[in-house]
């Protein structure tokens, strides 16, 4: 309700700009310029609001919807309308009650409340008074403590989430404030800072401030405090992206209310093109020149998830303390329910650019909702936890990277090079295939099927492939232990779900390790544990170290899952007397091992013998893949597992059985053209896929070669000990790990992409309980040896940019 309809229609403040128009006439000039002042000769202070003046609204008629719905929910807690107050110091300037009064205010309105770093009254008090959450804006000071401290305070008061003000290195130039000279008034400071030097805002900043501060900072307040962290900020697509990549909760779209640098974008004016960079990634919010309800309705049609109402609150207070500020979020609130109500748009989430110019939709049934990260439906937490988990977003990531930066050098995707492919030969491999059949006496008709029809869950070319490894590996198993899969990562899948039974099981992992098998575990709620590898690698005390802790623990480890060789991400090797040791650990611990080798017939040289080939005691689980040696588009892995399995009633089988009966149930078979084009390529080749491969590995190999003699030549020695820069040197396989002097992040890597044009996967993908910040995986195997030249140098001047 108005004041002026409080009063019985006397005339009193009805919109915003009344309640500026007050509060002006009731605060000294240095005050009011202070608050209303922008930097430089403010044109984006004016540029703000007649951005939002330029809007104009297609109304809609006879809707029959009834009253708007303005609720919102963003952050996991839902907000009257999609509106916030936003930070801002001192409202103690106001209203002696300062804080606490907006936050009493706020919490009735049921809207959140950003409270400044500078705020006049104490986090604690604030908190009391209010019913609404309450975020932190967080300025980071040079002396880290103090922000620490600051964090830890909020913190315990009950604040939700932290708001990292990052387009304040300093304040800006504010022209009002030099030409008054402007002071604090007596008794105004920081009630959540300790110190001095607090009178003239802009000395203080640039005394304290963090000028320095880079996207690093995220990590560093994640270490500080579980709650979450949004950027507030951000003016391009670029640094969008940048925040979503460093780990940011949220977005704030601010050009700091015009008061930073001069003569930036209007917030609205940008925002379109933000939403579009952060795809609903996580809460964009924008702040900067909301003067009415209608305001807030433009900026969700444009993108926007919520707004933050700054300069307008403070007006309220002035006017008329804790209710001035209810009213005027009332007022807000009201406007906006009119406009949808105009528009006809029945609820927050179906407001859209059409709303306000964009292209009408077609003729025909209403458009869907749009899909708004605070909208009410589906709650990404009430689903199953693996879809918020970091590791499997992080093939996603690089995905988007690399399609975003199309004419970057990628060392990430570990997929082979493309010139070995001739699509001509997928017709060949099918006709070998099906004459295969007819040599072997299959009819016309058992033709057909084999192609058209499932088949076997278990496969139909277990027989080839069973052929395949006694050629090439030695490994003499009979075609029934054999499942075939889509690709190694259902292998991967059967194989962790059918060992691991309960919440003792434990699965363990060599660490760094390959993040499919990671993935597969959080899918289906297992805990991996990790065995962090040496510096030269895999290390049987320190697996068996880890059997026993997990046993101390009344777990049960099952199964260890390791590749042996040329490994994904490391590129290192396990040596035959550690494989013969790590086969003696497990029989004496009665473990099974899963070994997943896909990169030996693509290396050049002799190979060290597969655990499988010297597995007596049947404790290796054989994963494999002809993703890397035949092509990756059939998708055609298997798993060998011919451990006995002994029902309660004394009946014998084999693990494969049992896998078999599970993947029955996720894929049903794995695609009859896929394995005939598998099954022609090894007939092709009796059998010998390192016949098939003599000529990749060697490509392969000379790709490692020529990346290590670049990283020396772009990296001399001396360079490379004085700046902490240290690579390992593989003898086959795809990748190879680089360690820098710096966190090697989604962050950097972003910045690398953009700036440097060369894409790298971080090291921490694959640790999964932490680790490898500072490292980053190359893998060589998909350029050529040119662009592996190119990258190369294009990699050392970013690492030589980020180091310093």
């Amino acid at each position: 309700m108005s004041a002026g309809a409080a009063n019985g229609g006397a005339p009193g403040p009805y919109t915003l700009a009344d309640y500026a128009t007050l509060a002006r006439a009731g605060m000294g000039q240095d005050v009011w310029d202070f608050w209303e002042g922008g930097a430089g000769e403010e044109r984006t202070l004016t540029a703000n609001v007649e951005a939002y003046d330029r809007v104009r609204f297609r109304p809609r008629v006879l809707t029959g919807m009834g009253r708007p719905d303005t609720t919102t929910r963003i952050l996991g807690r839902s907000w009257a309308a999609p509106v916030g107050v936003a930070p801002l110091a001192y409202h103690t300037l106001a209203d002696p009650a300062g804080e606490v009064a907006t936050a009493g205010a706020a919490g009735r309105a049921g809207l959140p409340f950003v409270v400044s770093t500078f705020a006049g009254r104490t986090f604690e008090d604030i908190a009391r008074a209010a019913a609404a959450p309450l975020w932190l804006q967080v300025y980071c000071f040079r002396d880290r403590d103090t922000t620490r401290a600051l964090v830890e305070r909020a913190e315990r008061a009950g604040f939700e989430a932290l708001v990292l003000t990052a387009d304040a290195p300093r304040l800006g130039r504010r022209l009002r404030d030099l030409r008054n000279g402007f002071q604090l008034p007596e008794g105004i400071a920081p009630a959540n800072l300790t110190g001095v030097g607090f009178a003239s805002p802009a000395d203080h900043a640039l005394a304290e401030f963090d000028a320095a501060l880079d996207w690093e900072v995220i990590a560093w307040l994640h270490s500080i405090s579980s709650l979450p962290v949004l950027v507030k900020g951000i003016l391009t697509p670029a640094d969008a992206r940048r925040a979503v990549a460093a780990g940011a909760a949220g977005i704030v779209v601010s050009n700091h209310g015009g008061r930073q640098l001069d003569a930036v974008p209007a917030t609205l004016d940008v925002l379109p093109e933000i939403a579009n960079a952060v795809q609903g990634a996580c809460p964009l919010i924008v702040d900067g020149g909301v003067r009415r309800g209608s305001d807030v309705l433009a900026a969700l049609a444009l993108g926007a998830d919520a707004v933050l109402l700054g300069r307008p609150v403070l007006h309220g207070l002035v006017v008329g303390g804790e209710a001035g500020v209810e009213q005027v979020l009332d007022t807000v609130i009201d406007e906006l329910a009119e406009t949808m109500t105009f528009t006809g748009t029945p609820s927050v989430d179906r407001a859209g650019p059409p709303l306000v110019g964009g292209p009408e939709p077609a003729s025909g049934p209403p458009e869907p909702p749009r899909i708004r990260t605070g909208a009410a439906g589906l709650r990404r937490e009430e689903l199953h936890g693996s879809v918020s988990d970091p590791v499997l977003d992080t093939m996603n990531f690089l995905n988007e990277v690399t399609h975003r930066y199309p004419d970057a050098v990628s060392f990430a995707p570990g997929r082979p090079y493309d010139g070995f492919f001739d699509t001509e030969d997928v017709f060949t491999y099918l006709r070998r295939y099906l004459d295969h059949l007819s040599e072997q006496g299959a009819t016309p008709e058992q033709v057909r099927s084999a192609i058209f029809q499932y088949g076997p869950t278990a496969g139909q070319i277990r027989e080839l492939v069973a052929d395949s490894l006694r050629k090439d590996e030695g490994i003499d198993v009979p075609p029934a232990s054999v499942v075939v899969t889509v690709g190694c990562q259902e292998a991967m899948f059967l194989a962790v779900r059918a060992l691991i039974s309960g919440p003792e099981d434990v699965l363990l992992a060599s660490s760094p390790c390959y993040v499919g098998i990671t993935g597969a575990a959080r899918l289906l709620d297992v805990e991996v544990r990790a065995v962090e590898e040496g510096e030269k690698g895999f290390d049987c005390a320190a697996l068996e170290a880890a059997i026993l802790a997990e046993r101390a623990r009344g777990r049960r480890p099952r199964a260890f899952y390791v590749i042996p060789d040329h490994s994904n991400p490391s590129g290192t090797t396990v040596t035959l007397p550690a494989r013969l040791e790590l086969l003696d650990l497990a029989e004496r611990h009665d473990i099974l091992l899963l070994e997943d080798s896909p990169y030996r017939m693509v290396s050049p040289g002799e190979q060290v013998p597969t655990l499988k080939f010297l597995d007596r005691q049947r404790r290796v689980v054989h994963l494999g893949s002809y993703s890397k040696t035949l092509f990756p588009g059939t998708r055609v892995g298997f798993v060998v597992a011919d451990q006995t399995v002994i029902d309660d009633a004394g009946n014998t089988g084999l693990l494969a059985d049992e896998l078999a009966r599970i993947k029955s149930m996720l894929t049903v078979n794995t695609s009859p053209v896929s394995q005939a084009v598998t099954a022609g390529m090894l007939l092709s080749a009796d059998g010998r896929t390192s016949e098939l491969n003599t000529r990749t590995a060697a490509y392969y190999g000379d790709a490692m070669r020529v990346t290590l003699r670049e990283l020396e030549r772009r990296f001399p020695q001396a360079e490379r000990s004085a700046l902490g820069i240290s690579w390992n040197e593989p003898t086959g396989g795809f990748f190879l790990a680089l360690t820098v002097p710096f966190r090697a992040d989604n962050a950097a890597l972003e910045r690398s992409a953009e700036e440097f044009g060369v894409i790298w996967t971080p090291m921490s993908y694959f640790f999964p309980q932490g680790g490898g910040e500072s490292g980053l995986r190359l893998s060589v195997s998909y350029l050529s040896h040119e662009e592996i030249v190119d990258g190369v140098d294009r990699l050392a001047r970013f690492v030589r940019a980020h180091a310093h």
